[in-house]
């Protein structure tokens, strides 16, 4: 692989890297702000384990979110570091 080539490669890489952590800190701030704060009087109509819903999104289900995301992230750029050849292995 020649220097351009690499270069190609290392942006692409990075590119896919943002464009991915962006998307996923737009779900987890569109349930953290979204359900906890701006959504949370509807969300407190229904209850869940004795918790109004509202609440336990601002609680719990924030967190539960952030986790779920940081699995799919390392899915994902396993893929793509498969894709790009640029993986560690």
């Amino acid at each position: 692989m020649n220097a351009s080539a690499a270069e190609e490669t290392k942006k692409r890489y990075w590119r896919e890297n943002v464009k991915l952590l962006c998307a996923l800190l737009a779900i987890w701030f569109a349930v953290s702000f979204g359900a906890g704060v701006i959504f949370v009087d509807t969300l407190n109509a229904v209850h869940l384990g004795g918790f109004p819903l509202g609440f336990w999104f601002a609680q719990q289900g924030s967190i539960i979110v952030f986790v779920v995301l940081i699995f799919v992230y390392a899915a994902r750029m396993k893929q793509i570091e498969k894709r790009l050849g640029v993986g560690d292995e």
